[in-house]
């Protein structure tokens, strides 16, 4: 199969094309720079000169917490708009399957258990927001276009220099400057971004749909720093009282988002948030590694 892998040079791209390579996908690559298609997905793109068999849609814009109303918008001009620009290129000459990468953020959802893809599509930030509307414009277009689509909906990925709150994680326990709180009981669903080229491998002859992906272990946050402190040598990061955790959090209440901990954030590390992926591994017969046993750093 000849794929056409968007945001190549972002962590996804990095880990998941020389996969798909080796399981002898003719892979092409779509990226800012050092691609076989240079664009800024913002902007019009030239209709392709050749056919793919799919799409792997891993550009968009992450992992960075908006500071005013333009950064804002740019959310929804890399996520929404796009992918319409890279749709409209595809016109000329369809693909027969369409791989999204949205986000359990859809569901706007702080804690729950084993939240599945019938809960309601509540994501209040920008980042959200954008992959709603970038999710509700590909159900219509590949309806349309009768392309297979499946939407993706990773959990905290997982792999060799991870962006986000993972990196952010890793760099703090490396420092010695992170805190589990209440003991890092609570639960978050993970994936090992290597099983992205699985996924992908298993979509051909399925018909496509919505699918939570994460592994089946849904590790603590004690589990997840104790992993990382041992494969840096480090000690086992301490644990604060949440008595104390929540004075610290009244306090950055004060500050916004420039505190290092508030209540908002306070309540996510300290509820669970797991997510059922009882239904990718069903019709895709997806088996997620246990990614705390595969973590490199």
């Amino acid at each position: 199969m000849k794929v056409l892998f968007t945001g190549a040079n972002g962590f996804l791209g990095r880990n998941v094309i020389p996969l798909l390579r080796e399981k002898e996908f003719h892979v092409k690559t779509f990226g800012t720079s050092n691609a076989d298609y240079m664009y800024n997905i913002t902007n019009t793109i030239v209709p392709f000169d050749e056919k793919f068999d799919a799409i792997f849609h891993a550009a968009g814009k992450a992992h960075s917490i908006p500071q005013n109303q333009a950064d804002e918008q740019l959310f929804y001009t890399v996520n929404y708009e796009g992918t319409r620009n890279l749709c409209e290129a595809l016109e000329s000459a369809l693909p027969k399957y369409f791989i999204f990468i949205s986000t359990v953020a859809v569901y706007g959802r702080d804690f729950g258990e084993s939240i599945n893809e019938n809960a309601a599509l509540e994501g209040y930030t920008p980042y959200a927001k954008s992959k709603i509307m970038a999710e509700k414009f590909l159900i219509d277009w590949c309806r349309t276009n009768n392309v297979k689509l499946f939407i993706l909906r990773p959990s905290l990925i997982a792999g060799p220099n991870p962006p986000g709150n993972l990196g952010d994680m890793i760099s703090a326990v490396k420092n010695g400057r992170y805190f589990n709180i209440a003991g890092g009981k609570a639960r978050k669903s993970i994936l090992w971004v290597e099983d992205l080229a699985e996924i992908t491998a298993n979509i051909v002859g399925k018909n496509g749909g919505i699918y939570n992906i994460c592994d089946d272990e849904n590790p603590s946050f004690k589990e997840i720093s104790d992993k990382i402190a041992n494969i840096l040598n480090k000690k086992s990061p301490a644990s604060i009282p949440y008595f104390v955790a929540k004075l610290i959090a009244k306090m950055g209440d004060l500050f916004g988002n420039k505190a290092p901990i508030n209540s908002s954030r306070l309540r996510k590390i300290t509820d669970s948030l797991t997510f059922s992926n009882e239904k990718i591994k069903r019709e895709l017969e997806f088996n997620p590694s246990n990614t705390l046993e595969k973590l490199q750093l």
